[in-house]
This record gives C-alpha cells, structure tokens and sequence, in this order.
C-alpha cells in the first residue's frame, strides 16, 4: 500500500509471535544479544539510496502543494523559521518512536512490533496511571490512523474535483464541484474494489513519474514575474498559526510511512543517526517545502489556494495540464489510501465475525468507505481547511504525543538522565502535541462552520 503522497507501504500489522516472544512479557527481562534487525524476513530489502528516494518521492504530494497556504496563514518568517522547527521536532519524535520499538522488540525478541502492538505493550509496562488504558490503546491507535486516512481520502477527492472542475469549466458549461465529486464517485468504489495492488503497481509508478513532472513545471509559473517580498506579511496571525499548524504537520509528518520504510530497510541500523537516512531525507524534505511554501505565497499572497495548482491559470494549456495530471495521480493514489482504513477495519475488527460470504462483505466494507469520505467531501468541500483539520486532529497525536508517551513507558522508573531530563522533555511534548490537537481541531471546525455562513 501507499502513504497519502504514493508511497509504497508494508501494511504487516502484527508480526508473527510464538509463545516466549508473546507481547505480554515483561519488559524488565533483559534482551541479552537479540537484535531484531537480524531477524527481519523482508524478500525485497531496500537500499539506504532506495529508502531516501522513497522518503523524497512520497513527500511531493498534496502536503506541499498546500504549503503556499499554509505560510499565508502564518507570514513569510514565521513560516520558514516555524518550518524548520516543526521539521525537527517531526524529525526527533519519529526517531523517538523508532528507537522505542527497537527496544521493546529487544526486550520482547520479535523482530517487528505494529504501531499498536508497540503502544499496547508499552503503556503495560510504564507508569501505573498508563497501565488501565494499555488494553483499548490499539485501538485508539487504530482510530486515528483510520480517521486520519479517511480524512486524506476526502482531501483527495475534493483536490481531484476542484482541479477537473477548473479545467472543465473553461470548456463547457460550469457545474457545480459538488457534481464533479458526484460524477467521481463510481470510479472511486470500483477502484476501491481492487484488492490486490499489485495490480495498481504499474498506475503507481505512473503517478509518481507526472507528480515529478508537475511540480517542475509549477516552480515555472511561480518563478516567473515573481512579485516583490516586501508586498506580503512576513508575519501571520496568532490564530492563523493553527491553520498554519495543522497543514504543515499533515505535510511533513509520516509516521506511517516512516516506519514501514525503516522496516523494509536492508541494512535499517543505518536509517537513524546524525547522517543517517531520516535525517538527510528530512531536510532535503523541509528545504522543498520552504522552497514552495515561501516562493508559493510570494507568488500568489493571500490568493494562495489549499493546492497551489489551483492558483494556475485557468486558460493556459500547460496549467490545465498540470492540473489534470495531479488530478489523476490523485485519483490513482486514493485507492491506495483507502486500503489503509479497509485493512485495519477487515482484517482486525471484522473477518473473524463473519462466518459466510467473506469477500461480498468484505467489498460491502470497501464500498461503505468510499461513500463514507464522498459524503464527507461533498459536505465540506473545503481543501485548505480539510488539509488544516485532519493533521491538527491525528499528526498531533501519532506523529507527537504517542511517540513521548511511548518513550515514557520504555524507559520507565529510572532510565530519564540527570534530573529527569528525558521525561520532562517527553511531557512537554505530549503537552505541545495535545495543544496541537485541541486548538487545531477547534480551530478548523470553527472555520469550516464559518464558511458556510
């Protein structure tokens, strides 16, 4: 499967345990000289430059695209200084949670533990007060991951919508976006029906080809008669910075991906460390944004849409290109998102009730989630505000505060440093990531109320 960008993804959720590598074991027995690097089974390892490429590849999506309206919400220095912090921080929690579950795969001898399963086994055996959540907390995890990839599904398709849209009207009759999502809506179930994306494989790298191809030729349009700096605010508002908030975090933040590309990894000692794969890839990540985000708004000011494609022209040949080609590798990568709430929904909560007719029912559940993020698109046909909700609501806590929490529990009683350190540090954290969520979401909402009115 794919990340919301294209990515290719390993959705195995929880790896093969016998009995004395149960999750249920207690963490205070040492792992001796088990390192669970060695005991991965991967067919098709990737390289250190095949994981970087697929970090690089997987960050050219809608995230960036949303960037020039992200810095109109935040001002040109605060956007570029609070990208640079955003980024590290993105960067130190995803090494946060990567070392974690290295040490409980140790501690357990499994050579791979699922998000979940790795919240689960850690909140067992952290604080006290952690413990009595330790139980429901997959499926808090689970909850955020399908409600954060529905959510891309529904950014999906109102950015494929709105794009056609713009091309079509200058063609034909103008009709309404709510009609193009409507006429969207077969093709989005029949391809949701494909349940083996092996079959998507060649479409994928399709995609990835015209997505590359399309980002160059926006710079062009943005580097042409680029207006000058001092016409835009180098400052944003207080308020806006949450809108700025959440449509950076669901850029720049893929924890998913992050960790399916560390556990696919040929020689994965090497994805962490001062030069080591996430490091590189995350600043070469954060320079494209800030590149895009600065000269995008610089370009465009507070005109800069949800996706700077729709801030193209809409008579020129080459836009209306370039829109329609993001709108099908849009459209192509939507049955590869849907995948993600389809496999966690089927195969952990509902296969194993269902005695008869497995794959009718299971095809009903593909249906049941494109119907469910087309009737959430269409309610609220709002790009920006989409993009700015969905990384407030989920990236705060599973790209933020998880991760802190996690760290806690692994290192729990007495493994945080000189005074504590390492646990103050977490709690801040977990209370940036929780701020995060709650006046990003509220923020969002109230916006996206607003806009009706």
């Amino acid at each position: 499967m794919k990340n919301r960008n294209g990515e290719t993804l390993n959705m195995q959720r929880i790896p093969d345990m016998d009995k004395e590598s149960n999750p249920t074991t207690p963490l205070n027995v040492e792992a001796q000289d088990y390192n669970p690097h060695e005991h991965r089974n991967r067919p098709h390892p990737t390289t250190n430059a095949e994981t970087l490429i697929h970090m690089l590849k997987g960050s050219l999506g809608t995230g960036i695209l949303a960037m020039p309206n992200a810095f109109c919400n935040s001002g040109l220095i605060t956007g570029t200084i609070a990208t640079v912090l955003i980024g590290i921080l993105c960067t130190y929690c995803l090494h946060v949670l990567v070392k974690a579950q290295y040490e409980l795969c140790k501690r357990l001898k499994v050579p791979i533990l699922s998000y979940p399963q790795s919240m689960k086994v850690a909140l067992e055996q952290g604080p006290t007060v952690f413990r009595r959540f330790a139980h429901i907390s997959p499926i808090i995890v689970d909850g955020f991951l399908i409600v954060y990839q529905l959510g891309i599904c529904c950014v999906y398709i109102v950015f494929v919508a709105t794009n056609i849209k713009q091309v079509a009207d200058h063609y034909t009759t103008p009709l309404d976006v709510k009609i193009h999502m409507l006429i969207l809506l077969v093709p989005l179930i029949i391809i949701n029906y494909i349940r083996n994306l092996k079959l998507l494989a060649p479409f994928s790298s399709f995609a990835n080809v015209i997505t590359f191809v399309g980002l160059g030729m926006i710079l062009v349009y943005v580097f042409n008669d680029l207006p000058s700096i001092s016409e835009r605010e180098m400052f944003g508002s207080v308020r806006n910075f949450s809108l700025y908030f959440g449509t950076t975090l669901f850029a720049l933040e893929a924890v998913g991906v992050i960790i399916a590309l560390e556990n696919n990894m040929k020689t994965p000692q090497n994805f962490r460390g001062t030069c080591g794969v996430l490091n590189i890839g995350m600043v070469v990540i954060v320079i494209l944004y800030i590149i895009v985000g600065f000269f995008g708004y610089v370009k465009y000011g507070p005109e800069a849409a949800g996706s700077i494609t729709l801030n193209l022209p809409m008579d020129a040949v080459m836009a209306q290109c370039i829109k329609v080609m993001f709108a099908v590798s849009i459209f192509i990568t939507y049955a590869l998102q849907a995948y993600v709430p389809v496999e966690i929904m089927w195969s952990t909560y509902l296969d194993h009730h269902i005695k008869e007719n497995k794959l009718f029912w299971e095809y009903v559940c593909r249906t049941i989630v494109s119907l469910v993020t087309f009737i959430l698109a269409i309610s609220v046909p709002r790009l920006g505000l989409f993009i700015s909700l969905f990384g407030a609501l989920c990236l705060s806590a599973l790209g933020i505060a998880f991760p802190a929490i996690i760290e806690i529990c692994v290192l729990w009683p007495d493994k945080f440093g000189p005074c504590k350190f390492v646990l103050l540090k977490d709690i801040t954290i977990i209370i940036f990531g929780c701020i995060g969520l709650v006046v990003g979401t509220y923020i969002s909402l109230f916006d996206i109320i607003e806009s009706f009115k």
